[in-house]
């Protein structure tokens, strides 16, 4: 992409959101979105070092009542506090290349005199899903009016460096997709130089760094709620093992080299999930019993205390800690509790262990690092500590207050809720797929994460930001030409991908228009999508299908993924959704004609007369179709228009009223491989919905979500628990239960249009809001008798449209008195 065609997409993307976007020649910015005087700094040398934390501080005296504001750009990530006091976390991501600034306003924040601005800056430079393997730095500046109050190797008060040693530097990775776990050793003072108001440390020599192409946030900035712990949980000992089953090793801490960066085992200061495998858990109570704000309690040697913060919740997890004697702390965690009560803090292959090595003193602890659990298990394995004042610190989407769901079903509610905190989780600075394991900006997922924003949310911002990333970057460094990664902001430096979430981006795409009405966006994609098009027309066969994709070839979490080879009809029919996508945006009916063309090959070749068969294997240069059949393979076929309700009308019926989330007990069509949470079990409340079951959605949504809801207030990856108990995808259900069960079909703010659609639903009566850029929709409906009465609000200027499917009179009351 030109320079002229970035600068021009960068301005028009800042123009939508009140934002104007300086060319990166000229620099000449708006100052929301750039610096007057800071320069990007860094110790002199050390910019590529993995996992090197740094603390810079800056006293400053400010006229009373002031505003002052402070802009931040910096990689990996950072912390602000303001006289010892927490302020914010971030930046916000970008591409490659590329980095979002952020503006906090401190003047609430500030005392009479002197104040110290001090932020923490982790630079991992390791490749990971998470966080872009970029050359660390800190851009800061604090002004106040016209006036550089202090700034980064430029005017005002310079900020001071120092290296936190205390951060140990050689610890294992977190996990394959996250980078370094955190490892503390703390002494009393330690944390001196985020409130010293003169300055005693050590000079640590700086270098400026490359000037750096700056972005807007342009998202939303956390609340940063601080949450306590419920209860309190079972406590015991620790007993360590004379002997030992075999040592589980993740490949984040065997495979570490150059497609995976971190430090080797032998160079490892502590390896905590290898030391944990040495301990067994002997509890000596399992009661649990409230926790309240003066709870708190003491920690012998090899002792233990669980805690139960009543929901999965993501956040910076922290306590007050008093030890007499030197103490070594574990806090571990994890969504849900094993089978014997206790905390599996390895469940998710991750290393959900927080280590803190302590002289006698007294410690307020908080990580830096966002995880996410509901459990937490507090370990002295040496000395002795007490322990109070245990929280988390939510790292997620502010608090929704205007999008508001209630049903007369309190289960629809807590479905509802569990929806909501799981898109807040998992919708931060992009549509991640969980905030725990890899907080990654996956494809696939953001198609359905995207849909939910468009009804919580006033605007599409984090979408906006979402496809700005994968926009922005000439290329994709170690992917072949043309193709998206399956996640990012990452590095993938094995050069793994999976084509069909490239095909999933063009379908959310052409949805992202309908949403937000950017065309520019759209028409600035083009020569990325016709490159991917190029790439996947050199595996098309003289049938027109793809044959032989390479790398990871994705249709679902099940039995589908065995059957991705040779010839693979979902991803076909997937294929045939992209080509459709694609000629609808940019009016090329060739595309469309070409589609077609290939679902009339599906048909002939995968339809059995039943199912849709999954794979096809070419044997002895013979395409030979296999008798491989799943039951996502039959919703993608509906899904993207291989088959109708019409034209196959038995295998509908079928598929209506024999599978679903009973199917285990009926044990109908075993020949069949059921389909999963991720994605086959979503697609179905698609098909559904098209077809008007809205009591069946109501139905089936209970019986594959409420369960989840209850135990960890989110909603899953997978049916079960062997994975992320907290995955954004599985929010789609805000989106259903709006459209399906409160009838707001589609509030289309481009158009202007609200579509209404009250189903057929045993449901007595359901009301809702959702937010737009022009005000509130408004609808609640009762059942009255043999009618439905209900009430409509929409902003000036909007239309509605309503449909009925209730078998029931509509009485329209919103003039009426309540």
């Amino acid at each position: 992409m030109s320079l002229f065609i970035r600068t021009a997409v960068r301005i028009a993307f800042g123009t939508l959101l009140g934002w104007l976007v300086a060319t990166s020649a000229g620099r000449a910015a708006d100052s929301a979105g750039y610096f007057r005087s800071a320069k990007p700094i860094w110790p002199a040398g050390r910019e590529t070092e993995m996992n090197l934390s740094v603390g810079f501080s800056v006293r400053i005296t400010v006229p009373d009542k002031a505003a002052v504001r402070l802009k931040i750009a910096a990689a990996s990530i950072y912390r602000l506090r303001v006289n010892g006091r927490f302020v914010g976390s971030g930046p916000a991501r970008g591409p490659h290349g590329f980095y979002r600034v952020d503006q906090w306003d401190l003047a609430g924040r500030l005392k009479t005199g002197v104040n110290v601005v001090a932020i923490e800056v982790a630079g991992y430079n390791a490749n990971s899903y998470y966080l872009l393997d970029q050359p660390s730095f800190l851009q800061a500046e604090v002004t106040s009016g016209d006036r550089v109050l202090a700034s980064t190797a430029g005017e005002g008060a310079l900020f001071e460096p120092v290296i936190l040693e205390y951060r140990v530097q050689k610890v294992q990775r977190y996990s394959f997709q996250r980078p370094f776990i955190e490892v503390y050793r703390l002494m009393p003072g330690w944390d001196r130089w985020q409130t010293e108001t003169r300055s005693s440390r050590t000079a640590v020599k700086m270098a400026v760094q490359s000037d750096k192409e700056l972005l807007p946030r342009r998202v939303l900035y956390p609340t940063f709620t601080v949450r306590s712990p419920i209860a309190l949980g079972p406590h015991g000992k620790m007993r360590r093992l004379d002997k030992t089953p075999k040592i589980w090793r993740d490949r984040s801490l065997t495979n570490i080299g150059p497609d995976l960066k971190g430090y080797p085992q032998d160079q490892l200061a502590v390896v905590p999930t290898v030391e944990a495998q040495h301990f067994k858990s002997i509890p000596e109570s399992d009661t649990w019993r409230p926790f309240s704000d003066n709870t708190s309690f003491a920690l012998g040697s090899c002792e233990y205390q669980e805690l139960d913060l009543g929901t999965n919740l993501t956040g910076f997890l922290g306590s007050r800690v008093e030890c007499r004697t030197k103490t070594r702390l574990w806090v571990m965690f994890d969504e849900i509790l094993a089978g014997d009560g206790d905390v599996n803090w390895r469940r998710l292959g991750c290393c959900n262990i927080i280590e803190y090595q302590l002289q006698p003193g007294t410690y307020e602890l908080e990580s830096i690092e966002p995880y996410t659990a509901r459990y937490l298990k507090l370990v002295c394995l040496e000395g002795e500590c007490r322990i109070d004042n245990v929280f988390l610190r939510e790292y997620a989407y502010p608090e929704v207050t205007k999008a508001t769901f209630k049903a007369s079903d309190e289960r629809l509610n807590k479905i509802f809720a569990a929806g909501l905190q799981t898109f807040r989780q998992n919708t931060l600075d992009l549509f991640m797929d969980c905030p725990s394991r890899e907080r990654a900006g996956w494809l696939c997922d953001s198609f359905f994460t995207a849909r939910v924003e468009h009804v919580l949310a006033d605007r599409n911002r984090v979408e906006h930001n979402f496809v700005e990333n994968f926009l922005l970057p000439d290329r994709f460094a170690h992917l072949p030409d043309g193709m998206l990664p399956m996640c990012y902001p990452a590095d993938h430096y094995n050069g793994n991908f999976i084509p069909n979430w490239a095909m999933w981006f063009v379908v959310q795409l052409e949805e992202y228009s309908a949403r937000s009405g950017d065309r520019t966006t759209i028409t600035a994609f083009r020569p990325k999508i016709q490159k991917l098009l190029k790439y996947f027309k050199r595996f098309e066969n003289s049938d027109g299908l793809l044959e032989h994709l390479e790398k990871w070839v994705f249709v679902e979490w099940s039995a589908a993924n065995r059957f991705v080879q040779d010839v693979n009809y979902p991803t076909n029919m997937l294929y045939a959704g992209m080509l459709a996508a694609t000629g609808r945006m940019y009016e090329m009916p060739e595309l469309l004609a070409k589609a077609e063309r290939i679902r009339d090959v599906i048909r002939r070749q995968s339809f059995d007369g039943t199912f849709f068969v999954d794979n096809a294997l070419r044997i002895d240069g013979k395409l030979k179709v296999t008798r491989n059949r799943t039951e996502v393979c039959q919703y993608f076929a509906f899904f993207f228009d291989v088959a109708s309700t019409k034209d196959h009308a038995e295998l509908w019926a079928r598929l209506c009223h024999r599978f679903g989330p009973d199917r285990k007990e009926t044990k109908a069509f075993p020949e069949v491989h059921p389909a999963n949470s991720f994605i086959g079990n979503m697609l179905r409340m698609e098909l559904l919905s098209r077809e008007g079951h809205n009591q069946q959605i109501l139905d089936e949504s209970i019986a594959y979500l409420l369960y989840m809801a209850e135990r960890t207030g989110t909603l899953w990856e997978h049916t079960g628990t062997q994975a992320s108990c907290d995955h954004g995808f599985a929010s789609h259900i805000v989106h259903t239960l709006y459209r399906d069960v409160l009838g707001l079909y589609q509030v289309d703010t481009v158009n202007k249009i609200i579509s209404v659609r009250f189903g057929n639903l045993k449901l007595s009566e359901c009301e809702g809001c959702i937010p737009t850029p022009d005000g509130l929709v408004t609808l609640s409906w009762k059942k009255n008798q043999d009618a439905i009465g209900y009430r409509l609000s929409v902003p000036p200027g909007y239309k509605v449209r309503i449909k009925n499917l209730s078998g029931r009179q509509l009485i329209d009351q919103t003039n009426s008195d309540r």
